[in-house]
């Protein structure tokens, strides 16, 4: 199957079904022959509870039409990629108090239960049904273990930063680890299963960990938009934050800095600290490095794409999806003050 599409959302109109099919394949092996379907159904249900808001299951399969023309024989990945977020989205939530409430479609605890079969058991099962030899099948469960290792150390990273002594360069390493982690793990496993060299899947393996960061930062932009702000709420230490505190390191007034923390502290129980930290997080300045950070990771995709090359039908779709990560979203949240209104 050769698609030509414009961009990462053209590719997942026409692959979605094969994609579909996959995943319905994957959680009907659930069930034995004597067994009521209690896990496929749970399963299926944290599927409905986690739909992705945006269609990055096709990575796999744009990373694999590069290399070879054809996105088509890497629809099972992109299926474990589903499930795998679906899980640690969960687990995500779980961690931040959130799970599920007695309106959703499952229980917390069957969500529990369900997300480590979407995680872990039905990712392994996909590869091992893959028509391809045993090493590659033992490589590829190997790159899940590594996705999971990898993520959690960011994840658990993550949960215990302090943003008394959080930095810049802090933060990426723990956005390089939970979200960039398990981004390489499926970058890297659609080169091996497309055959790539060894140099290769390497430079897939960086390419999915700095698209990861541009991921991740594109997410925190998408929570203050939003209006969720789950990360205030959360005391998530985020990049814009740490951009907020070396702006306030800057400033003339020595406590501007410890104001920032103050905020960041109170805005997990107050509505006032919130709404001021996050005029903080949007000043001129702040946003202004933020978006300079921004672009820097941008173009270091970029560069890792030119390297590594590929099919050219193809590749443009990849920058495409590099240039909608690396969007400055709150640029836009800037125009009303900056044109006087």
């Amino acid at each position: 199957m050769v698609v030509n599409c414009i961009t990462y959302v053209d590719l997942h109109r026409h692959v979605a079904p094969d994609i579909q099919a996959e995943l319905e394949a994957a959680v009907s092996t659930l069930t034995p022959a004597s067994g009521a379907g209690a896990a496929r159904s749970a399963v299926s249900r944290l599927l409905r509870h986690q739909k992705m808001r945006h269609p990055l299951s096709v990575l796999p399969m744009m990373v694999h039409a590069i290399e070879t023309g054809q996105p088509g024989p890497a629809a099972p990945l992109a299926a474990v990629h589903v499930l795998w977020w679906t899980s640690a989205c969960y687990l995500d939530d779980l961690a931040d108090g959130h799970g599920t409430t007695s309106s959703d479609c499952i229980g917390r605890d069957e969500a529990l239960l369900a997300s480590t079969l979407s995680g872990t058991v039905l990712p392994v099962r996909i590869v091992r049904s893959l028509p391809v030899p045993a090493a590659l099948q033992v490589a590829l469960t190997a790159e899940i273990a590594t996705g999971w290792a990898v993520g959690a150390e960011g994840q658990l990273t993550d949960i215990d930063a302090d943003a008394e002594y959080a930095t810049r360069n802090s933060v990426i390493e723990t956005y390089r680890g939970k979200s960039g982690g398990p981004y390489s793990m499926i970058t890297a496993m659609a080169a091996l299963l497309a055959g790539a060299s060894d140099e290769r899947v390497e430079l897939w393996r960086e390419f999915g960990y700095i698209f990861g960061i541009l991921w991740q930062l594109f997410n925190d932009q998408e929570d203050i938009l939003s209006g969720r702000n789950e990360d205030l709420l959360n005391g998530t230490v985020t990049y814009l934050l740490t951009c907020a505190l070396d702006d306030a390191a800057d400033a003339p007034t020595a406590r501007a800095r410890e104001d920032v923390l103050g905020l960041c502290a109170a805005a997990r129980r107050c509505a006032q600290a919130r709404e001021e930290l996050s005029g903080r997080l949007l000043a001129p300045d702040v946003l202004a490095r933020f978006a300079a950070d921004l672009d820097g990771f941008r173009v270091e995709a970029h560069r890792l794409l030119t390297v590594l090359g590929g099919d050219e039908r193809h590749l443009p779709v990849m920058r495409h999806l590099v240039d909608h990560s690396a969007r400055m979203l709150l640029r836009a949240r800037l125009a009303p003050a900056a044109a006087g209104v």
